[in-house]
């Protein structure tokens, strides 16, 4: 379950939550009336590790803005299992299609690790879409910063070599800093199309090469700009 700010033992004050947004990702490219309107109407809250954010087919609901943590993005067409498909950091929203389409929510979002979270419910939507038409025009917003991840995604799975993959996987973790990654080596499989053999194969590799650190069922990442790099050279 979420906790409001109130119940969390783990608490981040209000003000850190809100700076956090404003400096990152969609929010940070609205009008500052619109920022406030934002903030002053929604919830923080907070999830625990694996703690499922909501998914595929639950009722249409309001947009999270990801505060503090990671999520996990599972997604799939419709009559298959939802499999991982990227991670969200600091600074991302998703949940609009709801707003857009009045649809049940099309993917699920998970917490990686202990997450905190910036809730405005769909009827908070409403009620500023009612006051201002544009409103619509900057949720909408949202939905083209999922598409640019998206792109990103699909190009990094079409580079043939395996390594080139699965670091671009990793490079996309950076957000996590010098802390271990939350995820697992078939999760880093699943996310870069790879067999657990590969990924380990590929992850000694990067840890001979200084740009990882490797544990048991723990991956740190050193350098995220020489993965970056690798990443993107020609197969």
């Amino acid at each position: 379950m979420c906790y409001p700010l109130n119940m969390s033992p783990n608490l981040i004050k209000r003000d850190e939550a809100e700076a956090i947004l404003l400096q990152n990702g969609w929010l940070f490219h609205q009008p500052e009336a619109f920022q406030k309107e934002v903030l002053r109407r929604s919830i923080l809250v907070h999830f625990a590790p694996g703690e499922r954010i909501f998914g595929s087919g639950d009722e249409p609901a309001g947009i999270y803005g990801l505060v503090s943590g990671g999520v996990m993005i599972n997604t799939a067409p419709a009559n298959h299992i939802p499999q991982l498909i990227n991670v969200g950091a600091p600074g991302a929203w998703a949940g609009e299609g709801c707003f857009l389409t009045r649809q049940p929510r099309s993917f699920e979002l998970r917490a990686l690790v202990g997450t905190w979270a910036m809730y405005l419910p769909l009827e908070q939507m409403d009620e500023m879409a009612e006051a201002d038409p544009m409103v619509a025009h900057n949720f909408g917003q949202i939905i083209m910063a999922s598409v640019d991840a998206l792109i990103r995604v699909i190009h990094d799975l079409q580079r043939i070599d395996p390594d080139r993959r699965i670091a671009a996987v990793l490079q996309r973790a950076r957000w996590i800093g010098e802390h271990p990654l939350p995820l697992t080596q078939a999760e880093i499989g699943t996310m870069a199309r790879a067999s657990r053999r590969q990924v380990n194969a590929a992850l000694k590799r990067f840890a001979d090469q200084g740009w990882v650190k490797t544990r048991y069922r723990s991956i740190t990442i050193l350098n995220a700009e020489k993965l970056r790099l690798f990443s993107t050279q020609d197969d």
